[in-house]
């Protein structure tokens, strides 16, 4: 990472903090955004001054296209940040059937394109899905189809794109940042849940995720692959 500058849109806390803190302590720069001004202060504080930030929201154009003016290259991006709602599609309003796909994919979709312009020939690109992609978790079928195209978009740009290399990770439930903001119950059973479920027997940790991460921008010859740090969860 030498030299590297790494992008992480949703970079100030959990799976994105993680890639940031192990790319600055691999020698590289790392730009975080998010939406909460605090939340990314207090994230380059704690990285040091190999990190710089700048608030960005994913669902606005606008706020993208000037997050992407400010930042000289961009050498790997990583794009975590979505916010959204699942759940069954008798339940759910379109509007909220429709945020995965709103926040989570084309936030996604246009973070590529209008980083684009600052992209090397060997610059990596990881997008983040999930695997309930392949293996539903429960009735919440747009949520499971956004994560499935997160996946076709990895495997479509990598093949525009190329040289520029592009990859998703796709993770099952992550004990972290996400889910320590939900209510303990809610928590604790889809934990106990995940754990029968998974062959590895427990959720993951956000540092298992970012190293897979990190496995995708340092290899060189990985392009349209997509990485399921899921404890074996989608093999049950």
């Amino acid at each position: 990472m030498n030299g590297r500058t790494a992008v992480i849109i949703g970079g100030g806390s959990g799976i994105g903090l993680a890639v940031a803190g192990r790319v600055v302590a691999a020698g590289g720069r790392v730009v975080i955004g998010g939406r909460t001004e605090a939340r990314l202060r207090a994230a380059a504080g704690e990285l040091g001054e190999a990190a710089s930030w700048r608030v960005v929201d994913t669902a606005d154009q606008a706020s993208l296209a000037a997050f992407f003016e400010a930042v000289e290259r961009v050498d790997h991006l990583f794009t975590p940040a979505a916010s959204y709602t699942t759940g069954p599609m008798r339940e759910l309003s379109d509007e909220a059937a429709a945020s995965p796909f709103t926040s989570k994919f084309w936030g996604q979709y246009h973070a590529v394109r209008l980083a684009l312009p600052k992209l090397g020939a060997d610059a990596s690109i990881v997008l983040m899905a999930g695997a309930a992609s392949v293996r539903p978790p429960g009735p919440a079928p747009a949520y499971v189809a956004c994560n499935a195209a997160i996946e076709g978009l990895g495997r479509g740009l990598a093949v525009e794109l190329a040289p520029v290399r592009v990859n998703v990770v796709s993770p099952g439930t992550v004990d972290g940042n996400l889910w320590r903001q939900r209510p303990e119950e809610v928590r604790e059973s889809a934990f106990a849940q995940y754990s029968r479920d998974a062959l590895l027997g427990r959720a993951g940790r956000e540092s298992e995720v970012a190293d897979a991460v990190m496995f995708l921008f340092a290899n060189t010859y990985m392009t349209g692959s997509t990485l399921y740090p899921d404890g074996g969860y989608a093999l049950r």
